[in-house]
């Protein structure tokens, strides 16, 4: 009979790296998730659970404040303030759809037409955000004042009454918004139009379609992820949004997040705060939700075919 031979070092299931290699190599995606699930847990969901902890407690910021479940602090809240909250995603939703309107050809232009101007032009939408916020509204509080260029030209022309005015309005507050996110809609919609195939608009029109026609059923659809990236992107932080309100506007055009930094910073009611931020997210996720949902049926590519 001849002896078995035993394995040589290495080459048994264990030598070829059976259960450990295989447990090694699923630990390494999970190695890659765990920072940023780490981020997420401790500036998304802590946060969150903190907010609805705050949110449901009574007192006041001399005696301190108690957790008493109450939850009454939410349709209080949403009544008392429900013009800013509907004015805020108003603005937000005004100010997204000018924002698309201005963008979309500004980045067919430079993905299609600039040729080597292109990453000049590019820098020039992303300029202003090398100053700061609060110093770009500033800026657009003195373009707007009373006795500015822009007025004084516009009574000149007939547009503006002698007493019209455009600081401290309705116009002011969102063409602050519009001009502060506007590169959050460009950039996708160029990102989006950059990478499409300029095959497809050939084929279009060796098919006899117009370029309207082909505008419709190629670039549009072509360009729906970007559309729908930019309208992310500057919608949600349009709604909380409070320095253009602030600098631009007057108590009549205050939005949610003046209501909510007032109430932390100044009132400092963090429950009527913490309860009023939760339901803007509450809101917002659920439209994203209906959103991705429609997206996703239509399946973007056939959006705009109809």
């Amino acid at each position: 009979m001849s002896e078995a031979v035993a394995p040589a070092p290495g080459k048994g299931s264990r030598g070829r790296g059976g259960p450990s290699l295989r447990r090694r190599r699923a630990l390494i995606p999970l190695l890659f998730v765990l920072p940023g699930l780490a981020w997420l847990i401790l500036f998304y969901a802590i946060p969150i659970v903190s907010q609805v902890w705050v949110s449901t407690q009574t007192g006041n910021p001399d005696d301190g404040f108690v957790q008493t479940w109450n939850f009454s602090v939410y349709p209080d809240a949403v009544s008392e303030y429900l013009p800013q909250i509907g004015r805020s995603f108003l603005y937000a939703g005004t100010a997204t759809l000018a924002c698309l309107i201005i963008s979309f050809p500004l980045a067919y232009f430079i993905a299609f037409k600039a040729g080597r101007w292109r990453n000049l032009m590019l820098l020039l939408i992303i300029l202003p955000f090398f100053t700061s916020l609060i110093v770009r509204v500033v800026a657009w509080q003195t373009l707007l004042t009373d006795d500015g260029l822009v007025v004084n030209t516009l009574q000149a022309i007939g547009i503006l009454g002698p007493d019209g005015r455009l600081l401290a309005t309705t116009f002011a507050v969102i063409a602050g918004i519009t001009y502060n996110f506007l590169p959050f809609m460009a950039l996708p919609l160029y990102a989006s139009l950059e990478r499409m195939d300029r095959t497809l608009l050939e084929a279009a029109s060796d098919l006899y379609a117009s370029k309207i026609t082909a505008f419709r059923k190629v670039t549009l659809p072509l360009a729906a992820p970007g559309i729908f990236a930019g309208t992310l992107l500057t919608f949600i932080p349009a709604i909380g949004d409070y320095i253009n309100a602030q600098l631009l506007g007057t108590p009549n055009q205050f939005m949610v997040g003046n209501v909510i930094q007032s109430q932390y910073l100044t009132v400092r009611d963090y429950p009527t705060a913490a309860a009023l931020s939760f339901v803007v997210m509450i809101v917002v996720l659920i439209l994203i939700a209906i959103a991705l949902r429609f997206v996703s049926t239509r399946q973007l590519s056939e959006a705009a075919a109809a």
